[in-house]
């Protein structure tokens, strides 16, 4: 048996145990900064190859920003919410997992579930509602479906991020029971009932600590009081410092190969600012998603499900599933020769449709003109 095949084969925990103990310190550290925009490192003498992100949540446009495979535009979150159906939200994972397959993707990233805190928001559209109960559970749902099939979901933005203005920036100051009780809520949920492999930190401040720096609420809530044993990654260029972010909880910076961690990280970890036993979680989580989806040579995926063949973005069976995601968070009413829409209409003769989630139906009005289809 090579070197790179007895260092590999078993369990994830057992390649965890070898790299932690057979790795230098710069490798490890390599190994936490992408290696591109939507790549991840290998490493022949773990057996462990490159992994691949891609954007999401309303479709997998993969790795690349131009020029890639055509694929499909999911109905985006928001529309989805209204149809209040945790199957719906789970059978979009189920369907990206395929989309993500078919272009060797294995981290989608998506879903979102900052909340709807006013109409101007910019990317409300990624987002299901203003609902963190809501939110959470169709979260959940999509997580379920599409790591069923060994493609890993990353929620995001942890945490507090529900403004596109200046988000790159803003200090978001929540107090305790609304950050408890609104938007720690939804990511607590998808933990609960679903264990998403990925979270990422978002770019803002949390009450005056950069999210990615953020030790209270990455390592004292997140990975102890949830008890979260996934990989919590940076938002694109969110990572500003070595050594506050990977003793505040940060397990990978993206994108890469360049960023603050690298050299600056592990003369941190030679000053004894950073414990080397700190890097080895943060190894230790990388190499536990690696195995999850199937990225450790020896390893198996962590999957309940087969994909089967890969559709075409247009095929009929794509399109029909689209369609009929999309009308279930609509109703339509038709103005036949009703209109103007009287008000005891709307108020007393249009029926709330109620869902495997108990609560109404938005409902979207589509005013037709008489003798029009």
């Amino acid at each position: 048996m090579s070197e790179r095949n007895e260092a590999s084969t078993g369990t994830i925990e057992t390649v965890i145990a070898r790299a932690v103990r057979d790795l230098d310190l710069a490798v490890k550290v390599t190994l936490l900064t992408g290696a591109a925009a939507f790549a991840l490192h290998g490493d022949d003498v773990i057996g462990l190859r490159p992994m691949i992100f891609s954007d999401g949540p309303t479709g997998v446009r993969g790795s690349e920003f131009v020029g890639g495979k055509r694929v499909a535009l999911f109905p985006n979150a928001t529309l989805l919410a209204q149809s209040w159906d945790e199957m719906a939200a789970q059978r979009v994972g189920e369907m990206l997992a395929g989309e993500g397959r078919a272009q060797d993707v294995d981290v989608v990233l998506g879903p979102t579930v900052n909340l709807h805190r006013s109409p101007l928001g910019g990317r409300l559209f990624e987002a299901y509602s203003e609902d963190p109960v809501l939110s959470g559970r169709l979260a959940a749902a999509y997580i379920r479906g599409i790591q069923r099939y060994g493609v890993a979901a990353c929620v995001k933005h942890y945490v507090a991020n529900e403004s596109e203005t200046d988000r790159h920036f803003v200090n978001s100051r929540v107090g305790e029971a609304a950050l408890r009780e609104l938007y720690l809520l939804p990511f607590e949920i998808c933990v609960a009932d679903a264990n998403p492999w990925t979270i990422m930190a978002a770019y803002n401040d949390v009450n005056g600590v950069a999210a990615t720096e953020h030790n209270e609420l990455n390592n004292e809530v997140l990975k102890s009081e949830w008890g979260w044993d996934g990989l919590l990654m940076s938002d694109w260029g969110a990572t500003k410092t070595a050594a506050p972010a990977a003793n505040g909880g940060l397990d990978l910076v993206m994108p890469g190969p360049r960023g603050p961690w690298g050299d600056r990280l592990v003369a941190a970890v030679r000053s004894g600012a950073v414990a080397e036993a700190t890097i080895d979680d943060h190894l230790a989580r990388l190499l536990r998603l690696a195995g999850r989806v199937g990225a450790l040579d020896g390893v198996p995926a962590d999957r309940t499900a087969e994909l089967g063949r890969a559709l075409e973005p247009d095929a009929p069976a794509m399109r029909m599933p689209l369609r009929n995601l999309a009308a279930a968070g609509m109703v339509l009413l038709k103005g036949q020769d009703v209109l103007p829409l009287q008000e005891s209409l709307i108020t007393t003769e249009t029926p709330l449709a109620f869902n495997s989630i108990q609560g109404p139906r938005s409902v979207l009005y589509l005013l037709i003109a008489p003798g029009t289809a």
